[in-house]
């Protein structure tokens, strides 16, 4: 299941074309060196991807500690009817209630540091930009998290927001070497195929937590209850 995070970034890096894409768009970049470009480009994925992980690691820790309380197939399931409902529901109405609202002032402070950021050209300045973009509120990166939680171990839970972040690399590079091309409408419709192929992986994790008794895919309760048991001692 751990390796799921990787498709939900492939998939989700679809989304960031539309919404992070003109962020990836505006990095600045040398265009006349590819090598330094490159590295440049690097170090911001760099950035995304510590965010990511540091969000993995606290996320990770709650999992954990549901199951140690033997939550872990209700976990499951919740974690996997969270990824379908963030992708269902319609991006204005999901607006109104993200987890953004509690720390809005922390959020708004993340957007004034990454209007900064654009201004600067330093190495330093593009890992930051990866790093402030990868702690802004988004549904899909929500999604991810809760199956960060469900995970339940806390370096499998790192592993899983990494692996998330890995999957929006190839996409969003691209994105940056041929913004020039990438229009609106393309960006519109790439979008569309989000939805199916995360609720396939929420379906994969309900299916998970229903301890149908399928090695690896759906472990019977037992097996589970056993695990939870030997990590206590």
């Amino acid at each position: 299941m751990v390796f799921s995070a990787l498709i939900l970034g492939l998939i989700s890096s679809l989304h960031c074309i539309g919404m992070c894409g003109p962020i990836a768009m505006m990095l600045p970049v040398d265009h006349k060196n590819p090598a330094k470009k490159a590295l440049q480009i690097m170090l911001y994925h760099a950035g995304r991807l510590t965010a990511y992980g540091s969000l993995g690691l606290a996320f990770g820790v709650l999992g954990r500690g549901f199951y140690l309380a033997g939550m872990q197939q209700q976990v499951s399931i919740i974690a996997g009817i969270v990824m379908i409902t963030v992708v269902l529901l319609p991006e204005r109405i999901f607006a109104r209630y993200n987890f953004s609202k509690p720390v809005y002032r922390i959020i708004s402070k993340i957007k004034t540091n990454l209007g900064s950021q654009f201004k600067k050209r330093s190495y330093k300045a593009l890992f930051v930009t990866g790093m402030l973009n990868g702690y802004l509120p988004c549904g899909l990166v929500y999604a991810a998290l809760f199956g960060a939680i469900a995970m339940q171990n806390i370096p499998i839970g790192i592993v899983y927001m990494l692996l998330y972040g890995v999957g929006t690399i190839p996409l969003m590079s691209i994105v940056v070497y041929a913004s020039g091309f990438i229009k609106a409408p393309f960006r519109n419709s790439m979008a569309k195929v989000v939805p199916y192929a995360a609720v396939v992986i929420g379906m994969l994790f309900i299916v998970r937590g229903l301890g149908l008794g399928i090695p690896y895919l759906s472990p019977g309760n037992l097996n589970l209850y056993v695990g939870a048991m030997a990590d206590c001692k």
